[in-house]
């Protein structure tokens, strides 16, 4: 959720629009629905600096959840999580729909036989399955794609219930979250505690042994975070992102945590 950056980014083009004064920027508004978290609305924009290109945004009420404008880190979660992985005939979860990147980007990974996209709003899940979003025609045409409508912290700390369709102890390969903003900045703060070792203890009861969670955070690898999940975890490391920010004409960073299960 590029939420800080996302509204710096913004803030420049007031000064960018008046370089293109025949070029007005637009904004349209694709959808709005109200949700247990407020309101959430998709929208579409162009800034005259990018030309013809598309931006989609996501927002909660007035805060930027997701831009298509920077996907790197989101694309790097699903990468860098599923290269820790071995073996094939792989079952997956993302948690958190948002845009597609992470689902699609984890799709490309041939050994994938079944991925779980986790999202809590279904009206999320509804702007992919009607291709309201330019990914989802991608994810409505991969068989191997499933929606699941749910709460992913919940499903994650109830292992009797889980992630997939077969429920109780069913065990997967992965789990790719992006969700809250970091390990210490929430989406909502009922998320917090999941950042635990109990609970982080439940979720890695479903995944299979040597099985990897991986985590996006807007900012920088956190030490407390990191001694957390070795609590958990057998192997835990930390990779910073960097992406080309165009607004302020230099790198910005994202993390992503990638975290081994041991053997049992």
């Amino acid at each position: 959720m590029h939420t800080l950056l996302y509204d710096v980014a913004l803030a420049q083009t007031s000064s960018t629009h008046q370089a293109f004064p025949t070029m007005p920027p637009m904004l349209e508004e694709i959808d709005s629905q109200p949700s247990a978290l407020g309101l959430i609305s998709l929208r579409r924009r162009r800034l005259p600096a990018f030309g013809d290109r598309d931006i989609y945004e996501v927002k909660l009420g007035e805060e930027f959840l997701m831009s298509s404008l920077f996907v790197e880190a989101e694309e790097a979660l699903a990468t860098l999580g599923l290269a820790a992985l071995q073996g094939d005939k792989l079952s997956v979860v993302v948690g958190g729909l948002g845009l597609g990147y992470t689902a699609v980007a984890a799709l490309k990974d041939q050994r994938i036989e079944e991925l779980f996209v986790v999202d809590a709003l279904d009206t999320v899940i509804n702007w992919h399955k009607n291709e309201q979003v330019p990914l989802g025609k991608i994810l409505n045409a991969d068989a191997r794609n499933h929606y699941v409508h749910g709460s992913f912290f919940e499903l994650a700390t109830n292992p009797g219930v889980g992630f997939t369709p077969e429920g109780k102890n069913k065990t997967v390969d992965a789990i790719l979250l992006d969700i809250d903003h970091s390990p210490t900045e929430f989406l909502n703060s009922g998320n917090a505690s999941f950042y635990s070792t109990k609970n982080l203890s439940l979720m890695a009861e479903q995944l299979k042994p040597k099985g990897v969670f991986a985590m996006w955070s807007q900012n920088l690898p956190e030490k407390s975070f990191e001694e957390l999940l070795k609590t958990v975890f057998e192997h835990v490391e930390s990779h910073v992102i960097y992406f080309y920010n165009p607004f302020q004409n230099c790198e910005s960073s994202n993390s992503v945590y990638v975290c081994v299960k041991g053997d049992a």
